[in-house]
């Protein structure tokens, strides 16, 4: 059961974590429905006029348009995802889905991606209205479904069927980034400007199918295990880009230390390491395995799943690498493709969330970064719409936040919601 005594940012986030949107990928989904309804109820409340739409069966996404003081100035699109990936609950200290607090934390699937940032967009919103005032632009509020498949059944159908929900809009900002990170015992924040190209492969192989007491030199399931950890053991050269090059020298400032060495410069950030260090390289994870429907059968067919997450600007080499470590019996099949983005670290909506931040924390800086992963700004991107990750939460210093995105105990602490949802409302307000 919902607190009442909780902020209200915790409890929206409680009860939409308490939908269970799980995303298996593919396809296997548990659906949006439940939760894009609630979200749309929330903002009728509000007085606003909520839009729905459900290209597949479940897979519900939701906007409305907040209208602003001044219409000469574009929209602002105000976006999250409503899915998550799956969670075993054995794994977890609790329920994953039960959105409990404890020890000032909100624990449960979604705590860290997303539904802490949708109820921290809703709430901002909410103080806004409330208030009887107006953001200062029209802003679109869109909640997808499928992120956590790339979108496919989600943002990628809602830009391509639906443009017109996004009328007006340059500009966007969602999740991974305004989170704080503490370097050397100083705080800063870092604010994503960039995101990684995604490629998610398939790599097929096959052989002659036979009894498995046989001597077999022709089986799928060698072939492929083989190609399996020759990928796993790649360790990409670092390939350095304008934001990268700009995240080393702010980090290089706050410790003193060269940017000679990315990889210890970022050692610096204590837990944010492994995020930051993924955005120097491309990354090649094996992430699952498929063979076989019989212990003493040898199969014709083995499979195996690979998540390339690939420097902008560099795909196509990449993907010309993969089949040379692989050789010519893997089939590598392409199952997602999307495009990897950068954009400079200056301009007006820039300067207005670092001010955002700088009115909450003064004197923390704000570092620009590339994120490893993927968000849904890489679709509307196809609308020229230019995205930046800003969900603002100012964190301890020992809490591992980037290891708990699509970890196990995900948690994000009470006080940090509160703070992100006033730093959002100062924004929406004077940007």
């Amino acid at each position: 059961m919902t607190e009442p005594s909780l902020p209200e940012v915790v409890r929206i986030a409680q009860d939409l974590i308490r939908f269970d949107t799980s995303n298996f990928g593919g396809g296997n989904a548990k659906g949006e429905r439940e939760a894009a309804e609630y979200v749309g109820a929330y903002l009728q409340s509000l007085g606003l006029d909520v839009e729905y739409y459900e290209p597949i069966e479940r897979r519900t996404n939701v906007m409305a348009r907040v209208r602003g003081r001044d219409p000469r100035k574009s929209a602002l699109v105000v976006h999250g995802h409503l899915d998550v990936v799956p969670a075993m609950a054995e794994d977890w200290t609790v329920d994953p889905f039960a959105g409990d607090v404890r020890d000032g934390m909100l624990w449960g699937r979604g705590a860290v991606d997303m539904k802490n940032m949708n109820a921290m967009i809703l709430t901002a919103v909410a103080d806004i209205l409330r208030a009887g005032e107006q953001p200062e632009r029209d802003l679109v509020l869109a909640f997808f479904a499928d992120e956590e498949n790339g979108g496919v059944e989600g943002s990628a159908l809602v830009v391509q069927n639906r443009p017109e929900w996004f009328a007006g809009a340059t500009e966007a900002i969602s999740e991974v980034g305004g989170y704080s990170i503490t370097v050397d015992d100083r705080r800063a924040y870092l604010l994503q400007v960039g995101e990684k190209a995604l490629i998610w492969i398939r790599l097929v192989a096959k052989g002659r199918a036979g009894h498995g007491s046989r001597l077999h030199d022709d089986n799928a399931v060698t072939t492929l295990a083989e190609a399996v950890a020759a990928i796993g053991r790649t360790r990409w050269p670092l390939r350095l880009t304008a934001t990268t090059e700009a995240l080393l020298r702010g980090l290089s400032d706050l410790t003193g230390r060269s940017v000679d060495d990315p990889d210890a410069l970022a050692a610096t950030a204590g837990p944010a390491e492994a995020f930051l260090r993924s955005s120097f390289r491309t990354t090649t994870n094996p992430t699952a395995l498929t063979a076989g429907y019989k212990h003493n059968v040898i199969p014709e067919r083995a499979e195996a799943l690979i998540d390339v997450r690939v420097i902008p600007g560099t795909e196509d080499d990449v993907l010309a690498e993969l089949q040379q470590i692989v050789g010519d019996e893997i089939e590598i099949e392409i199952v997602v493709r999307d495009i990897g983005m950068e954009t400079p670290f200056e301009g007006a909506l820039v300067e207005a969330m670092v001010a955002s931040l700088g009115r909450h924390d003064p004197g923390v800086p704000v570092i620009p970064y590339l994120l490893g992963a993927g968000t849904d700004n890489k679709a509307l991107a196809s609308l020229d719409i230019t995205g930046y990750g800003f969900a603002p939460l100012r964190l301890p210093a020992d809490l591992d936040f980037t290891g708990m995105f699509h970890g196990v105990d995900e948690r994000v602490p009470v006080e940090s919601l509160v703070f992100g949802q006033r730093v959002l409302a100062d924004l929406l307000r004077t940007y």
